[in-house]
């Protein structure tokens, strides 16, 4: 198994071919503006611990929709209240949370931007202290508000509380609840979806034989490692019809030797494709701890390419992307088919519209209400 060292780096794309950052995208009946994305990032800001988003996400993701934004994808929504990171984090497995989902989405779309939900399940890294507003690290007590966590085996992510295995019965729930959550999101008005099997949640854990010891059908092969993840694929589609998008977030690699690679990943992207998503949004890492991850500038683009070219699905890149010039490039060379950014559009809300200005792009989109602050073009 490959590490991120012996990935080809992006080759130079026929010019006759190439894209722009700024051109737009089809997928199934949905016609994003642009390929320059957000990514899903966790604000653990829902204060009163019941899943509702609040002001606070209507404002980061508004924000980033009128600053020209092509696809804004939440950060990860809980599947089912056990399936969140912390209790802070938004969910959608209840109708109230849906409508506080669909007063946002109404936003997002009224700035011309596309609407996209990661739906998540964080098993046996559930029920931790969330990233701000505490000192405390690691799984939140019972008597603070804690509670079971679940995975493929009963093995620990380093620092953590144990999980429970789930049985047959505990997959079929699992399965279940995102095929509900995915009803509520499109009732809500999400125009994409996208399934989180990456950074150690639930069904990268699943996937990786670091964490999936088990010896029955969802453990051992490729084949059974993959089966929850196709499962869910296979569900959700059957649930929303042939119209709507769906993603599936992959981490490439866990960056150790006997871990999940980014070879098998691209033959489950493959899988996935068959089984009905549509895209691929590929990052990295965060099943174990105590590996080397080459925090550099565009360092999981290769890994995006491999699992383009191998698996022959379309792809996005993401990971220390900063600049137009470097967002252009990766798409304009094809070794991405869009980039999503995190960071740099928690730096900047309106990137987009900067990142237009510096790649001399003309746009139908800026918000009137800036039109005096419009960058001259470089």
């Amino acid at each position: 198994m490959s590490d991120i060292s012996t990935v080809p780096a992006p080759a130079a794309a026929d010019s006759a071919a190439a894209v722009s950052l700024f051109d737009p995208i089809s997928l199934r009946e949905v016609v994003i503006r642009n390929r320059l994305w957000v990514a899903p990032m966790c604000q653990y800001s829902v204060i009163e611990r019941d899943g509702v988003p609040t002001d606070w996400h209507l404002v980061h993701l508004g924000s980033m929709a009128a600053g020209g934004a092509g696809l804004i994808v939440t950060e990860a929504t809980a599947v089912s209240p056990e399936g969140r990171i912390t209790d802070r984090d938004t969910g959608i497995w209840n109708d109230t949370q849906a409508s506080a989902w669909a007063h946002i989405v109404d936003y997002l779309h009224g700035q011309g931007a596309t609407a996209g939900i990661q739906l998540a399940h964080a098993g046996r890294k559930a029920s931790t202290w969330p990233a701000w507003g505490t000192s405390l690290h690691g799984s939140v007590p019972a008597d603070q508000g804690g509670w079971p966590t679940l995975g493929p085996s009963a093995i620990a992510f380093p620092g953590y509380a144990a999980p429970m295995a789930l049985d047959h019965a505990g997959l079929d729930t699992v399965v279940a609840d995102f095929v509900r959550a995915a009803r509520r999101a499109i009732g809500a008005g999400f125009d994409v979806l996208e399934l989180h099997a990456a950074h150690g949640y639930l069904l990268h854990q699943f996937l990786s034989p670091l964490s999936n010891q088990r010896t029955d059908d969802f453990g051992g092969s490729l084949e059974n490692r993959a089966r929850l993840l196709l499962r869910v694929v296979e569900s959700v589609r059957a649930e929303v019809g042939e119209s709507v998008p769906l993603l599936v977030r992959f981490s490439a690699t866990d960056y150790t030797v006997d871990g999940w690679s980014v070879e098998e990943t691209a033959v489950v992207a493959g899988w996935a494709a068959q089984a009905g998503a549509d895209f691929f949004d590929v990052s990295s890492g965060g099943n174990v701890t105590g590996v080397h991850i080459p925090l550099t500038p565009g360092y999981q683009v290769p890994l995006a390419q491999f699992v383009k070219d191998s698996a022959a699905v379309p792809v996005n890149a993401v990971g220390l992307i900063t600049t137009a010039a470097h967002a252009n490039e990766i798409v304009a060379s094809g070794a991405a088919d869009a980039v999503m950014l995190g960071r740099e559009f928690l730096r900047d809300p309106h990137f987009a519209l900067r990142a237009a200005a510096e790649l001399g792009v003309p746009l139908d989109y800026w918000p009137g209400q800036y039109a005096r602050a419009t960058w001259p073009a470089v």
